[in-house]
């Protein structure tokens, strides 16, 4: 099946054939559905609490920040913004030289709106020796589009989000990774007064994230009096997943095997080498400028402040379970700590004997943990907030993509649609058991949640493999608490267009 040079090009990889027969597995196979009992919502599984509550997490995760505690920003940052652009790429390519559509008016209408607004009319001032109004007068909206876009101008179709400007004060504009540095500098800085950001980029981009970072750290370093520790990593060889045809055979383009990157849960290999005891997860185009990120730092402080909480919790039920000086009083209350403030049902039963449910809680709350904002569905496209059946009998708390649910069953189905909450991507989570020591994060994958999606190269059409996805399976054996934020603290950035609505101006 694999040739010699097949062979060749896995070891050059570091991919075992082992893991390639698993994958070919996946394909002929499939994923099964996940057995749903119940859409999370904030009567059953969403914590949501007062404002006294609140200050109270906060107190507790200000105090942390005075420990001698790692704390790292990771932000997932891969990829060009191509698909930002896609509807001006469009009209670049329509049979007209003028704006039609509601998004091309719209666009054309408010241009002076945008962050990157001066840059580009100096790149028409430069390249067409006309400013944007006065190609805007004359009609040549193309060429506005293609100093925007393309090569010769900004060039904006070709680079990262995390490289775009997004905010603009009319002094200042601010890239979507200077608005992460500016968001962890407000809650995310150690005890040696250092904010450490840690972004997964691509590596044609890597050279100009690491220029970008040497343009403005100073600038921020002065405006927060504090340092900052700024790293970068890529997407591993060993994560790729092998692309197969319609036959589930592997697909050879050229005569060379063809691999594909293994989709977001691919960066479980970069977040896994990551040293922190607390790690904050957000995806590059969620920020707003500083006018609104108040509510943003205050409910990342309430996530973080709970997290640590729980987690001195665990730590302390851990400690005396290896005392091994328990009573029965005890254990009822580590069970009802399990069930209540991490979420895991019907793990520990009173039928068990002491040694089975000392070995349930213990395997059960030395896990990794993660707290994970949850916002009112909106409509959004992506996943929400479900209670799992686990392999073990046991309930608890998994943020679902609606590919791993089964939508043929009338009642999962009307679970996922009736779901009031979505997952807006805003998780803080602790890395290190209760000795101190990190969690190989791997080990607590389900591997049995990736996804098979169709896709075509060169003419040919394939079958693709996704890894569990970062915050889905990835993390399907962590503890999970699912807390209510308030909907303006995500604030994606899906489309251009997306920069002219009110959270993203001035």
């Amino acid at each position: 099946m694999l040739t010699h040079h097949d062979r060749i090009l896995l070891a050059k990889k570091g991919i075992s054939e082992k893991e390639i027969k698993a994958q070919l597995k996946c394909f002929e196979e499939g994923f099964p559905f996940l057995k749903l009992k119940a859409a999370a919502s904030v009567e059953h599984g969403i914590a949501c609490f007062s404002v006294a509550e609140e200050n109270s997490y906060i107190e507790n995760w200000k105090k942390y920040t005075t420990g001698s505690h790692s704390i790292v920003k990771f932000v997932p940052a891969s990829g060009a913004a191509s698909r930002m652009f896609k509807d001006l790429f469009a009209f670049l390519d329509a049979d007209r030289m003028e704006p039609k559509t509601s998004f091309e008016l719209q666009f054309f209408d408010k241009i002076a709106n945008f962050a990157f607004f001066s840059e580009l009319n100096e790149v028409c001032l430069k390249n067409e020796k006309k400013s944007i109004a006065e190609l805007l007068q004359e009609k040549q909206y193309r060429v506005v589009v293609s100093n925007l876009l393309d090569e010769k101008g900004l060039n904006y179709g070709a680079l990262p989000k995390g490289l775009l400007l997004f905010h603009s004060d009319g002094k200042t504009a601010r890239t979507s990774l200077e608005e992460h540095l500016v968001e962890a500098a407000r809650y995310a800085v150690n005890s040696e007064q250092t904010a450490t950001l840690h972004f997964t980029v691509s590596a044609e981009h890597r050279a100009l994230f690491e220029q970008k970072v040497k343009e403005v750290i100073d600038r921020y370093k002065k405006l927060f009096s504090i340092d900052f520790s700024i790293s970068f990593s890529e997407q591993k060889p060993t994560t790729d997943t092998i692309a197969v045809d319609l036959e589930n055979q592997p697909l050879h383009i050229e005569d060379t095997l063809l691999f594909r990157p293994g989709g977001h849960g691919a960066l479980l290999e970069n977040l896994n080498d990551i040293a922190a005891d607390v790690v904050f997860i957000k995806n590059i185009d969620n920020v707003v400028p500083d006018r609104l990120k108040e509510e943003t730092v205050r409910y990342k402080q309430v996530l973080a402040g709970l997290l640590v909480t729980l987690q001195k919790q665990c730590f302390q039920y851990l400690n005396l379970l290896d005392k091994g000086s328990y009573t029965e009083k005890e254990l009822q209350e580590m069970t009802l700590f399990l069930e209540n403030q991490l979420f895991v049902r019907n793990a520990v039963l009173p039928t068990q004997d002491v040694a089975t449910r000392v070995a349930i809680l213990r395997k059960k709350l030395n896990r990794p943990i993660r707290v994970c904002g949850m916002v009112k569905n909106v409509g959004e496209p992506g996943g929400g907030p479900f209670w799992v059946y686990a392999k073990d009998g046991s309930v608890s708390l998994h943020i679902l993509e609606s590919s791993q649910i089964d939508r043929s069953n009338e009642v999962d189905k009307q679970m996922f649609t009736q779901g009031t909450h979505f997952n807006p991507v805003d998780l803080v989570c602790g890395l290190r058991d209760y000795k101190g020591a990190p969690f190989h994060l791997p080990d607590y994958v389900d591997r049995s949640t990736g996804f098979i999606s169709y896709k075509s190269k060169n003419g040919k059409n394939l079958k693709a493999l996704e890894l569990p996805g970062l915050w889905n399976g990835a993390m399907s054996d962590w503890n999970t608490i699912f807390v209510e934020v308030p909907l303006a603290t995500f604030n994606p950035v899906k489309t251009i267009n997306d920069l002219l609505r009110e959270q993203h101006q001035y």
